[in-house]
């Protein structure tokens, strides 16, 4: 892609007018990383798109974590906490791609580089391919049972190769096949997260009042924990944020951005979260297939539950673990959108989930999640400082599509700022993403102002 392609309808390295209207001409698998200019989402296909990606399976693990530490109550206000915190962030990170149309790799380019911004991309990019192979092998999983429950066959590595292709043949649609598949899946979604959510509490409604409802957990250091832990599966997302917040319409004022964020992740989040906890606090099981499946009692619902799980992994992947990576190969290698997303499906393999869903594996599971999420906050924090901060929320286009401009090769301002903010990240584990943000702010701030190096990637 040409540097010249990039910045087709940008003059001068101005935005666009705010004002424009959006007309469309984007096709089919059309992305690209230059400054958008059709916005193809309005306020509810944006809420839809974020609701149906955000049901999670790992949302539902982290429920199952909290047996024994908090009680029902505790566990819901930890996650409207979580989701609101979520809503702010996003929105806040977001407002450089919503304003300007352009994704998260340029955004990056500012603060770190053209060369640095491999580094937020690679700790974006691995834990999204890794989740990729991990729910495409838990919804093959609930195909795999479907097809042994209708007709006794059964081959989980089938299902498992035919269903990571069905994504990736989804994928390369870009946003406008995330558009209509999260849309039209969102009403799938919402009516079997209800049923599943009153079926768990008909089925064990003594259980959970005798070891949920009717305990005392705590409103210590673990409820806020716990709220970081809600917070921290969409902490990837916040990063890359700008990537989603190029497509929707201009007209989406920051308020209702926030709205959108809280009300599309909060229910998602709430139910799964809620229904992860009820079923494990009565029954001990943390298999999610074989949770969904024990709260079901009838062959044909079993059948409708299995199927909303295995969507539920398509909807999350395509918008949160194929977008991320796709548009950093576009960037290192550049590639065009189609290519990257068939590279990050065949990648989504290489992750091995059969070896991860092992109950053995469960240590190293985690420790992969602490580790990648201590960069998170930190990545999060120097791109807030840059754009609010040290730009004053204007960027010059032409600067972050010249690779020969001042933005050239990497600015170690942020690369220091983002270690500074890991090692606090891994001290406080417990709320690793809250403990960063401060010393990688306030330090990004610092450098940038007293480095020698980092005087070039200066506006003013």
């Amino acid at each position: 892609m040409t540097m010249q392609a990039e910045l087709e309808g940008v003059a001068g390295g101005a935005p666009l007018a705010d004002d424009r209207i959006d007309q469309g001409g984007k096709g089919l698998g059309e992305e690209s990383l230059a400054p958008q200019q059709t916005r193809i989402m309005g306020s509810w296909s944006y809420l839809f798109a974020w609701l149906g990606g955000c049901v999670s399976i790992g949302t539902f693990t982290i429920g199952s974590g909290l047996v024994g530490t908090l009680n029902l109550l505790q566990t819901v206000v930890a996650i409207a906490i979580g989701c609101t915190v979520i809503g702010l962030a996003l929105m806040i990170n977001g407002m450089a791609g919503h304003r300007y149309g352009i994704p998260f790799m340029v955004q990056a380019r500012s603060a770190f580089g053209f060369t640095g911004t491999r580094i937020p991309a690679l700790v974006r990019s691995v834990p999204a391919i890794v989740w990729y192979g991990f729910q495409s092998w838990i919804g093959a999983g609930a195909l795999n049972l479907v097809s042994a429950t209708l007709f006794g066959y059964d081959n989980m590595v089938l299902f498992f190769v035919g269903f990571q292709f069905l994504q990736i043949g989804l994928s390369v649609l870009g946003f406008h096949g995330i558009k209509w598949l999260e849309n039209i899946g969102s009403v799938f979604i919402i009516g079997s997260l209800i049923y599943m959510f009153f079926s768990v509490i008909g089925k064990y409604g003594d259980e959970i009042s005798a070891n949920l409802i009717n305990v005392e957990g705590t409103w210590g250091a673990p409820f806020w924990s716990a709220t970081m832990l809600f917070l921290g599966i969409y902490s990837t997302m916040m990063l890359n944020v700008s990537d989603y917040a190029r497509e929707l319409k201009r007209d989406v004022g920051p308020f209702r951005q926030v709205a959108i964020y809280a009300n599309s992740i909060l229910p998602a989040t709430l139910f799964m979260g809620m229904i992860g906890l009820m079923v494990s606090g009565a029954t001990g099981e943390v298999d999610p297939i074989k949770v969904f499946s024990s709260a079901v009692d009838n062959k044909p619902l079993l059948v409708i539950t299995l199927l909303f799980i295995a969507f539920a992994q398509v909807t999350t992947n395509i918008l949160n673990n194929v977008v991320p990576p796709a548009y950093a190969l576009m960037d290192v290698f550049k590639i065009n959108f189609r290519t990257s997303a068939v590279i990050v499906g065949l990648l989504a393999f290489a992750a091995f989930p059969w070896e991860l869903v092992k109950d053995e594996s469960a240590d190293g599971l985690g420790l992969f999640i602490r580790t990648y999420s201590a960069f998170l906050g930190p990545i999060f924090a120097i791109l807030v400082v840059d754009y609010f901060v040290l730009r004053r929320q204007e960027l010059d286009l032409g600067k972050l599509y010249d690779e020969a401009g001042p933005y050239a090769g990497t600015n170690w301002a942020a690369v220091i700022a983002m270690a500074i903010g890991v090692v606090a990240a891994l001290i406080f584990s417990s709320v690793s993403w809250y403990a960063s943000l401060l010393p990688a702010g306030i330090a990004y701030w610092l450098l940038m102002r007293h480095l020698p190096a980092a005087q070039r990637f200066m506006d003013r």
